[in-house]
């Protein structure tokens, strides 16, 4: 267990659901989680501190309370600027921390915090929820859903969660395992609950919701796994349902909406049969004016087109943004970015509205920078596209259509088609994730986290639908780095973050900061001339908005992913992030996510203002587990056949070619792979399964797990190789001492020393 003192500070476990903090001797019970409604979870009891001045309501979320930050993307617009300048370039300098929250989950934290009534309320791994009074940083209240640990192997990208929505005088809350939750705002007691998905497949929420004209909208993910998407509206103060909009039709015959028969025209084969994909999992916008709300649509399912759609067709509405009329979830227009998606070229990345000055004529439009590397400008009346280029060098298509926008492709790109590897550039990570962007009315500037990173695409001849893992019909093997210095040197070379000031209207970069690693943080402009971001390098710096000069950076000791906010108290300005390395760049891409040396994970909310005083505990030491593998016993055969169900089963948790990354085991270095009958014991058996290390048996042979075994064992001996010829094997840093799921296993290595094979 790991204790911190100081404001703000708690004791804390992963996973652990009970808490002790002085002054608090219980957690209260909420109720247990049931089907139609009922509520769950656990939350502490709520202080009196709490003030309640008003509710919110869309007026006040549409015009903005300058000093607040009410919904995800502050305003309805999703703009992320605040006019707040009392920290401006001129003295940023001064800004140090003014207090901080140690979080009890060492995982991915990706949480936009809300500020209302002088409280902040923030998300953390796990779909938790916490309070604190936004200028001292008492906590309040804490919120815990009780998730099972199990539901993580239904995510690509870690158990996150991107934050909540207000209205009137409750919170919002999507969770990780399906779960719409309303919290009195006050309190943190649970208002209502609904179940949004089908527990039986492999969705999970990790977005923020938003609310409009008193409906709670949310997505689901789930499209790498196998699901139809969709987005749910619920009566803010009920919990009952109001419409549901699909973004792909299902099987010919079932299809009553127009919007849906015409999206059939452009499917062909079976391709409802995996659900087709299109999960809107994170970006919405809204405009009051025209009172429409704008979806940003995800990839298909499988990515590989030729399975999904025999390889025809545009496939709507995947990798759309679409819009509909929020009262009722009526289509209006939409506009595709990917027809005919196999890349993972989603449309989830964050929609900013804004009033362009274009050709001498005010335009209403939307702008989006997607996975695919173009940016958009489009008309949003209307769909209609009127500009777009690349942001980032791309392969794939040399250019968009000037008239309708659609992408001049590259035809090699259709792997499918020609049997051979593509070397994609943008990759399925993308030229811009999840992390959001910012647009700043006075610099006219939009601030894009850019990521420049290519991806192997392989078709996988064999591939057949499973109950877990990927489900891409992509060989996510034939792309693995191999093990050798070159070649590994010059894939890191050709990866790395950008933070791009991107000129809208000329559609060229302003300026640029480059980042030695792909990944970066989200981002937040502000009235004082600034930009906010987080980085991997473990600090979170401001920028000068017109010239992007870093004007000051704080040493946080851990990695930031999280989009940056900030808010007023009493003529105090004050800046807030959650911290904590992690998401789908620290787990999955091995190597390539280790660019700027390995990061614990520390996860905190940090809140900053001018002349703060206040100070972080003494950083953890990095320590390294051995490399010290078993001697490689198997045979080539199989390590290929590992390397395939590696890939396709373990590498989004444990890291591409076994080299792990963020909170998760690394395997190369873990006494786990010692013993076959312990990798059974936990892969096969589902030993570890409360802690989150399910059982594969479903999609795996006892004979195929050991296949794995000797991969990972492989793996490893190559790498000790390496370090023996005075080369360097990728490290990652060893678990923490609250990781009970790696006490776990190695206790069952132990108890497997005492009592020998099973028989």
């Amino acid at each position: 267990m790991m204790t911190r003192t100081g404001s703000g500070s708690i004791s804390h476990e992963v996973r652990q659901h009970t808490r002790t903090r002085t002054g608090l001797l219980a957690i209260a019970a909420v109720g247990a989680l049931a089907l139609g409604g009922c509520s769950g979870g656990r939350a502490s009891p709520s202080h009196e501190s709490v003030s309640s001045k008003g509710v919110v309501d869309g007026t006040i979320i549409a015009t903005g309370d300058n000093s607040e930050w009410l919904s995800y993307g502050r305003t309805y617009d999703e703009q992320r600027y605040s006019p707040l300048d009392a920290i401006n370039r001129t003295n940023v300098g001064e800004l140090g921390l003014a207090w901080s929250s140690d979080l009890d989950t060492a995982r991915g934290q990706e949480s936009t915090p809300l500020v209302i009534d002088g409280v902040i309320y923030i998300t953390t791994a796990w779909s938790k929820v916490r309070a604190y009074d936004a200028k001292s940083g008492k906590e309040l209240w804490a919120y815990d859903p009780e998730v099972p640990g199990a539901t993580g192997v239904k995510g690509c990208c870690d158990v996150v969660n991107r934050g909540l929505a207000a209205w009137g005088d409750k919170l919002f809350l999507g969770t990780f395992d399906g779960r719409l939750v309303a919290l009195d705002r006050k309190t943190g007691k649970v208002a209502w609950t609904q179940v949004t998905t089908d527990p039986a497949k492999p969705y999970t929420i990790t977005g923020a919701p938003r609310v409009v004209k008193g409906l709670v909208i949310i997505g689901n993910g789930g499209a790498e796994m196998g699901v139809r998407g969709y987005v749910t509206a619920y009566h803010a103060d009920t919990g009952k349902q109001a419409w549901r909009f699909y973004t792909v039709p299902d099987a010919p015959g079932k299809n009553s909406e127009k919007y849906l028969k015409d999206a059939e025209k452009t499917w062909h084969g079976q391709y409802w049969a995996e659900g087709g994909g299109g999960t809107a999992w994170d970006s919405m916008a809204y405009d009051p004016e025209l009172d429409l709300l704008y979806i940003g649509v995800g990839n298909g399912s499988p990515w590989n087109q030729g399975i999904r759609s025999e390889g025809k067709g545009d496939n709507l509405y995947l990798s759309s943004i679409v819009a509909v009329r929020p009262e009722t979830g009526e289509y209006v227009w939409h506009f595709q970015t990917t027809p005919g998606e196999t890349w993972d070229f989603t449309a989830t990345q964050s929609i900013i509205l804004a009033d362009l000055t274009i050709g001498g004529k005010t335009r209403k439009v939307l702008m989006q920078a997607p996975k695919n590397g173009f940016f958009y400008v489009i008309d949003r009346e209307t769909g209609k596209f009127i500009s777009g280029k690349n942001f980032v060098p791309v392969n794939w298509a040399t250019g968009l259509d000037p008239v309708t926008g659609r992408p001049i492709e590259n035809p090699e790109a259709r792997y499918y088609k020609t049997g051979k590897m593509w070397v994609g550039s943008p990759g399925a990570g993308g030229a811009h994730s999840w992390h959001p962007m910012a647009y700043s009315p006075k610099d006219k500037l939009v601030f894009i986290p850019a990521q420049h990173a290519a991806l192997p695409y392989f078709p996988d001849k064999d591939w057949k639908p499973a109950k877990k893992g990927f489900n891409t019909g992509v060989d996510m093997s034939a792309g693995a780095m191999p093990a050798d210095p070159a070649v590994r040197k010059a894939a890191a070379e050709a990866t790395w973050g950008e933070l791009i000031a991107w000129d809208p209207v000329a559609q060229k970069a302003r300026w640029s900061v480059k980042f030695p690693s792909v990944n970066n943080g989200g981002v937040l402009a502000t009235g004082g001339g600034l930009v906010f971001q987080g980085n991997m390098t473990q600090n979170l710096a401001a920028y000068a908005s017109d010239s992007g000069k870093k004007l000051w950076s704080y040493p946080v000791q851990t990695g930031i992913v999280a989009p940056p906010i900030t808010y007023e108290i009493d003529g105090t300005q004050y800046v807030a992030v959650v911290a904590g390395w992690g998401g789908i760049w620290a787990l999955a891409p091995g190597i390539l996510s280790q660019d700027g040396g390995p990061i614990r994970n520390v996860s905190r909310l940090l809140v900053f203002k001018l002349g703060g005083k206040a100070t972080l505990s003494k950083p953890m030491t990095l320590d390294q587990l051995p490399l010290d593998p078993p001697a490689f016993a198997g045979t080539k055969e199989q390590v290929a056949k590992g390397a395939y169900r590696f890939a396709r089963f373990c590498s989004t948790c444990h890291g591409d070619a076994a080299v792990g990354g963020g909170e998760l085991p690394d395997l190369r270095r873990s006494a786990f792979i010692q013993q076959r009958d312990a990798f059974q014991q936990v892969v096969h058996d589902g030993a570890l399964t409360d802690l989150g290390m399910v059982s594969f048996a479903d999609v795996m042979k006892p004979e195929e797990i050991e296949d794995v075994r000797q991969y990972v064992i492989h793996r490893a001996n190559e790498d000790k190789a390496l370090e023996a010829a005075g080369g360097k094997a990728p490290a990652a840093p060893s678990p923490t001492p609250a990781d009970k799921a790696t006490q776990a296993a190695a206790q069952i290595v132990k108890d497997q020393e005492k009592t020998g094979p099973r028989r």
